[in-house]
This record gives structure tokens, C-alpha cells and sequence, in this order.
């Protein structure tokens, strides 16, 4: 598989895919299905739960395929 990075933004986090580590556990979207669902396109709607709840959907991934990092944190330098 190709090294392929998907990027999604809420203007607060943005959320990082990257399918080749994803071990399909299903937690991502069994965990909260109106953000991520792999029969839509694009498979991860950001704006569909707040940050907060998003990030602690993140923590569960156990493969690290999905992570995310805090837009203000790229800016303040």
C-alpha cells in the first residue's frame, strides 16, 4: 500500500489518516459513527461531534492510524 496521509480540519484539530497502519478494529467509527463511516466519501466528517469528543475517539484507535494535532499549536511559534 501506498504511503498515503489524509489530512480533515475543524479550524481547531485536525484529524490524520494513514490507512497503511490501520489494523480494522472498528473503533473509529463503531466508537462514534457521525464522524468516521467508511461508507461515506470523504469516510470522515469532522464536523459531525465536537473536538473534544473527537479527540477522545482518537485515543482509542489502537493501531495509531488515526491521530490528530492541535491547529493553534502549529501557529504559535
Amino acid at each position: 500500500m501506498k504511503d498515503i496521509t489524509t489530512r480533515y480540519t475543524n479550524g481547531e484539530i485536525t484529524v490524520v489518516w494513514k490507512p497503511a497502519l490501520c489494523t480494522h478494529s472498528r473503533r473509529c467509527f463503531t466508537g462514534l459513527p457521525d464522524v468516521f463511516d467508511p461508507r461515506k466519501r470523504p469516510w470522515v466528517t469532522i464536523a459531525g461531534a465536537t473536538t473534544e469528543r473527537i479527540v477522545e475517539q482518537i485515543h482509542q484507535c489502537p493501531s495509531g492510524a488515526l491521530s490528530y494535532f492541535r491547529n493553534d499549536a502549529v501557529t504559535a511559534g
